[in-house]
């Protein structure tokens, strides 16, 4: 048995440069150079497998004698280091974290689907409604740097646990709340939980790409974002099943502590499940692309900040994801609003309606990371989700008077399937153009650009449906799509991370 000891840069240099040679047992590549970690390594690349044959020290001679004295030993734990190997327990964390995305995301549109009925017990306005959602998007945009740089230095153990304990916290502080004039006490928790999905959104790929192998890590960063999908969708069906719009402001607030005590209770209990069984990351890593990251994991937050930004192809996928997510923000946090006023006692649809939107989202998610896994086709799967996207939203504003409820089922089923499922896809092609960057990090500012979108898409469609007719307000938002779907002609589809996948490096046993 023997695996090869060098780093990546070596053994896609062994395997591109250097001259084939006949043997016996079949096509065989030689090559002598030096590796990274100070040892001078003759690398045999015989088929798909690459052994390193010999190894010299070649540290200055201060430290050839730590090198030499050590050197069984250190041979045996660099093999160990670079061995690919799939653990089960990738699909228990895959699970926990799909329940703890939920609980977090199945708040954020917790009160503004029951807009009608908070404004009336609160005694607020439409406007402070809105912002309960709208600070999901406002606490991200500042605190996504100092969290990614977080995620990445601590791993994705620690940053889980703060993340479900801010939930919880939250979510037991709106207990507190129900009842009026106790809106300010909803909103600083409904702050806490949003400030906790900072340490949530960016990890699907990260996840993914830590736990899982190169032909399934796209299936499972789209499950991964099924579980944020998910918990939207409980939030649209849960709240106006519990509360409803009682006569007596009394039946209300027992109807909302009902709600608020059933969601800490749940969140609670999610984190002491994180506590003792999430961990940070398995102990040999998954797919080459994994073993090359481990290897350059003490790459400067800054630095990558910066090739992040000058990356020209990132920069339009960053605009491009932030008007899809944007427009779909916007769609789902004032549906309440816009079906009120052709169905005026639509308060249940409207929860049915975005719970529809998230099932068909979340099917899209899952089957476009099969056909990634499947295909590697990652622009041409991208671009086509952004196009039907468009489609559906143009056909979702053409059809909302015709007075038909089931019709506007069947539109929201076409939204939510073609813009939810994009947002896997759109992690996992930002990771492919920014390999080897961080997927926390790249993700993150992904985020980070759908939370800025979405506030002024949110806020900008508010202000239409006041001032002119849904009709226009829709078609600003059609509108953004295409734009987004120019942005996404126009990258081009640099694959770094299939590229480094290379050949398998694998133990010959």
């Amino acid at each position: 048995m023997c695996v090869c000891v060098c780093d990546g840069a070596l053994m896609r240099k062994a395997i591109h440069s250097s001259t084939r040679v006949s043997q016996a047992d079949g096509p065989m590549t030689q090559l002598s150079a030096n590796c990274s970690r100070g040892w001078s390594c003759h690398v045999q690349v015989t088929h798909h497998h690459l052994c390193c044959t010999e190894y010299e020290c070649n540290s200055p001679p201060y430290e050839q004698d730590m090198r030499t004295n050590d050197l069984a030993d250190g041979l045996q734990v660099q093999q160990e280091a670079h061995r690919c190997k799939l653990y089960k327990w990738r699909w228990v964390m895959l699970l926990i974290f799909v329940l703890y995305s939920m609980s977090n995301a199945m708040q954020w549109i917790q009160y503004s689907i029951i807009s009608n009925i908070v404004t009336r017990f609160y005694g607020v306005d439409s406007v402070a409604v809105n912002w309960t959602s709208m600070i999901y998007m406002i606490t991200y945009v500042p605190l996504i740097f100092p969290a990614s740089w977080f995620l990445d230095k601590m791993g994705l153990r620690v940053s889980a646990i703060l993340g479900a304990l801010g939930t919880a916290c939250g979510s037991w502080i709106k207990v507190a709340s129900a009842s009026p004039h106790m809106f300010t006490v909803a909103f600083v928790g409904q702050t806490l939980v949003a400030v906790s999905q900072v340490f949530i959104l960016s990890v699907p790929p990260r996840l993914a790409a830590v736990w899982f192998g190169p032909n399934e890590v796209s299936s499972a960063c789209s499950i991964g974002v099924f579980g944020n999908q998910l918990g939207i969708a409980i939030g649209f069906l849960l709240p106006p099943m519990m509360v409803k719009n009682h006569d007596n402001l009394d039946d209300i607030a027992h109807d909302l502590s009902l709600m608020y005590y059933s969601v800490a209770g749940f969140t609670t209990a999610l984190l002491v499940l994180i506590v003792l069984l999430f961990k940070a990351e398995p102990p040999m890593p998954p797919s080459p692309a994994q073993v090359e990251q481990r290897a350059n994991d003490d790459t400067n937050f800054v630095s990558s900040l910066k090739r992040l930004i000058t990356n020209k192809d990132y920069i339009f996928l960053l605009m491009s994801y932030g008007l899809n997510v944007g427009v779909f923000y916007a769609i789902s946090t004032l549906l309440n609003q816009v079906l009120l006023v052709y169905f005026p006692d639509g308060e249940e649809d409207a929860g049915r309606i975005g719970l529809v939107m998230m099932l068909a989202g979340m099917l899209g998610s899952v089957l476009s990371g099969i056909v990634l896994d499947m295909t590697h086709k990652f622009k041409e799967t991208t671009l086509a989700l952004y196009v039907f996207s468009l489609l559906g939203m143009v056909v979702f504003t053409f059809t909302l008077d015709t007075g038909k409820i089931a019709v506007v089922y069947f539109t929201g089923t076409l939204l939510g399937f073609f813009m939810t499922g994009y947002l896997p896809v759109g992690f996992e092609l930002a990771a492919e153009l920014t390999y080897p960057e961080p997927e926390g990090t790249s993700a993150g500012i992904l985020n980070a650009a759908a939370q800025v979108f979405g506030i002024a898409l949110t806020s900008g469609y508010s202000w239409l449906l006041e001032v002119t007719t849904h009709m226009w307000a829709n078609g600003a938002m059609c509108f953004a799509l295409a734009l987004g779907n120019i942005l996404t002609l126009v990258i081009k589809s640099d694959l770094r991370r299939q590229a480094a996948q290379g050949p398998q490096v694998t133990i010959i046993q």
